[in-house]
C-alpha cells in the first residue's frame, strides 16, 4: 500500500517486480520513484535493505539520488533512460558505458558489498546521458568475497560470444 504521505502526489504504477512495485509521482518538477513491497513477495526487510545501501552508494555517486526510505518504501529520483538491453540493441559504441559499469562493479567489490545482479544485469542498469545508473539494490548484502566485478565481466564474455 502506498504510504499515506506520498498519496497526495497521486503516485501512478510504472514497474511490477517479484519482490517491489515502484510507482511514480512528481514533485516540484521533478520526477520520483517510489518502491513499496510486492504484496506477493515472501521476501522480508527488502525494502530496507535496499534504502540502507542506497544511502551507502550514492555518497560514491552510485545509484539514483535518494530521497528518503523506511522499512516499508524507497523513494529516490526517477531515472529516465534506457535499460542496459535495449543500450546494448543500439548501433553505438558501448565501451564507455560498460567501463563505466565494471568501475562501479569495482567500487562495490572495495566496500565489500555483492549485488547479486551482476552476471544478468539487463534490467537493472539504466543509461542516462551515457552513464550508467545502477538501481535494485534490495538483493545487497556484505561480502568477505564479493563478485560484482567477475560477474560483469562474466556477463560481457556471454554478449561478446552471441555477437560472433
Amino acid at each position: 500500500m502506498i504510504p499515506l504521505k506520498f498519496q497526495k502526489y497521486n503516485p501512478v504504477i510504472f514497474s511490477k517486480g517479484k519482490r517491489g512495485l515502484i510507482y511514480l509521482f512528481d514533485k516540484r518538477n521533478k520526477k520520483y520513484a517510489l518502491k513499496i513491497k510486492n504484496p506477493k513477495s515472501k521476501a522480508n526487510n527488502r525494502i530496507l535493505n535496499e534504502g540502507k545501501f542506497l544511502e551507502l552508494l550514492n555518497k560514491k555517486g552510485m545509484g539514483p539520488e535518494l530521497f528518503e526510505f523506511s522499512d516499508e518504501f524507497v523513494c529516490y529520483e526517477f531515472v529516465d533512460g534506457l535499460l542496459l538491453k535495449d543500450f546494448l540493441k543500439l548501433k553505438v559504441n558501448h565501451s564507455k558505458v560498460l567501463l563505466d559499469i565494471l568501475k562501479q562493479c569495482e567500487i562495490l567489490d572495495s566496500l565489500n558489498i555483492n549485488k547479486e545482479e551482476m552476471h544478468k544485469p539487463l534490467k537493472n542498469i539504466i543509461i542516462s546521458k551515457n552513464k550508467a545508473v545502477l538501481i535494485d539494490f534490495e538483493r545487497c548484502h556484505f561480502s568477505s568475497r564479493p563478485k560484482n566485478v567477475n560477474q560483469f565481466k562474466e556477463f560481457l564474455r556471454r554478449i561478446k560470444r552471441k555477437e560472433l
